[in-house]
């Protein structure tokens, strides 16, 4: 995997990222579905907060790529603002919208904004406090399509994000990683090492200009 024409990246190594809060609404526009995204600034939630351009390429990806989504059961991983679950949900599917306990009320805000005026076309988007490692043995493991974006940064999570995800995949749930590949973070180990250690990988797309990667994983069975 290259990593070459990396730019450079202010993406930061803790949460300390907002002395002040401030919120700010913007506007994105993928499959003819458009979403208005609250990101609430804050110490507080640190990295949770901004939409991150590896999400905007997820949704793009899955514009591109015609996904049906319509039925499907997913679950997001750091979802954060929630603007690739919720486009999911928009388009069909069962979502169940995950992150760290301090990211739900930003999550449930911006649900709560994008119901479509006729209802959700499945259920309502779910969302639920998960923190890796800890508690995924409270989540079911018959997912369809298991989401990330932007989610492998810090390396001390990273064994703890395989542990989870793992779990959420025993059932064969397809994965699909979208990642700004931060050398100074470790982000490209976790996929040359990490996620092969347990997963079949596949690089589904890169954009080198924006050194951002998106990845499609299946569990490895066992022998």
């Amino acid at each position: 995997m290259a990593c070459s024409g990396e730019e450079e990246d202010l993406f930061p190594v803790d949460d300390g990222l907002f002395a002040d809060t401030f919120s700010e609404d913007n506007l994105y526009k993928f499959i003819g579905q458009e979403l208005k995204i609250n990101q609430v600034f804050s110490a507080n939630l640190g990295v949770a907060a901004p939409v991150w351009d590896a999400a905007l390429h997820l949704c793009r990806y899955f514009e591109e790529q015609s996904l049906d989504l319509g039925g499907k059961r997913i679950i997001e991983l750091g979802a954060g603002t929630g603007v690739v679950g919720i486009l999911a949900a928009r388009l069909g599917a069962e979502v169940t919208l995950t992150d760290l306990p301090l990211a739900v009320p930003q999550l449930e805000t911006n649900v709560s904004a994008n119901m479509p005026s006729s209802g959700w076309p499945s259920v309502p988007p779910a969302v639920l406090p998960l923190s890796w490692g800890q508690d995924q043995l409270s989540f079911p493991s018959d997912w369809d399509l298991v989401l990330g974006a932007d989610i492998v940064y810090l390396s001390e999570t990273y064994p703890l994000l395989l542990e989870t995800l793992v779990h959420l995949c025993k059932n064969g749930a397809v994965v699909y990683l979208s990642s700004k590949m931060r050398r100074e973070h470790g982000t490209p180990g976790f996929y040359e090492e990490s996620l092969p250690s347990r997963f079949h990988v596949e690089l589904a797309h890169r954009d080198a200009k924006q050194n951002i990667n998106i990845y499609k994983a299946s569990l490895r069975r066992e022998q």
